[in-house]
């Protein structure tokens, strides 16, 4: 929920590709018809910020490894055996009862991504940062998701157009004998 990644890339991620100390995941590949592709969606591998949130997820995560029966390189395996989570909505049976528990309507695992990108244009994020942290463009971000960037600030945003000194101090004169 706080990278914002597709879930098979997540699903896809491996320990090595986590660095800690920088706090970003290097996303790389991804889980595709059950199968692990050493590619992206976008077909280029980029690193995605990890707030305190995915740190602790990803804590959490190496404390449950420690009890997995199986060692394997993936960060989530599955809990029904093998080596990467092949259900594209996280483990089988646990996500709708989760929800449900929670009295949140059900969702796919994906939504999530949405929820983040949405979260992020809320706060007010530079585009182009979310954008990356997504593997997007600048063009699909907007396209997906242009509704939630209006805000009770817009007029403030248009505002600008007034105050900021655009142009030479002749066109700027002018504009205010206008």
């Amino acid at each position: 929920l706080y990278t914002g990644m597709r879930p098979g890339e997540v699903r896809a991620l491996r320990w090595d590709e986590i660095n800690e100390t920088k706090r970003i995941a290097r996303v790389c590949r991804i889980v595709v018809d059950g199968e692990v592709a050493e590619r992206i969606k976008n077909r280029k591998p980029r690193n995605v910020l990890l707030n305190d949130r995915a740190l602790h997820a990803l804590e959490r995560a190496k404390q449950w490894q420690k009890n997995y029966e199986r060692k394997t390189d993936f960060i989530f395996p599955p809990a029904q055996g093998g080596e990467w989570m092949q259900d594209p909505d996280g483990p089988t049976g646990y996500l709708k009862p989760a929800l449900a528990a929670l009295g949140i309507r059900e969702r796919r695992l994906y939504d999530t991504r949405h929820t983040y990108a949405t979260m992020c244009l809320m706060a007010g994020m530079n585009v182009a940062f979310i954008a990356n942290q997504l593997g997007h463009t600048v063009e699909v971000l907007l396209s997906t998701y242009a509704e939630w960037i209006n805000t009770d600030g817009d007029w403030t945003e248009l505002n600008k157009l007034v105050t900021a000194p655009i142009g030479t101090k002749l066109v700027q004169q002018e504009s205010v004998n206008d």
